[in-house]
């Protein structure tokens, strides 16, 4: 049987009441992570070694580049990409006014009415 692991995958680190719960995967998927996850995690990091050809395509598909087609690296190619950490793009532009000080630097103001 491929994917066999007699410990349910759990990541309290990234999903703290559960994959489940997180929203961010359907029931099938969180299923398919919750029964073979920890045999996932473990190919992934080398751990354990492949035990048949499914274990293998898996490998192959997660490492490669090429389009996945199977159920299982596509399900977690998707929690590699949701725990990634997201990055956060701030656009902000600070004009000339703004560093030299110029519009705020003179305590008074030749223009304001008496």
């Amino acid at each position: 049987m491929s994917f066999h692991s007699e410990k349910a995958f759990n990541d309290f680190v990234h999903f703290a009441r559960g994959i489940r719960r997180s929203g961010e995967f359907s029931i099938r998927e969180s299923n398919i992570l919750e029964t073979c996850g920890t045999a996932m995690m473990e190919l992934h990091n080398g751990t354990r070694k492949p035990q048949d050809e499914t274990e293998e395509i898996f490998l192959k598909q997660l490492h490669g580049d090429e389009v996945i087609t199977d159920n299982y690296a596509k399900v977690f190619k998707k929690y590699l990409n949701v725990i990634q950490p997201r990055r956060l793009h701030r656009l902000c532009a600070v004009g000339e006014e703004d560093i030299n000080g110029s519009d705020y630097s003179s305590g008074s103001d030749d223009s304001a009415i008496d």
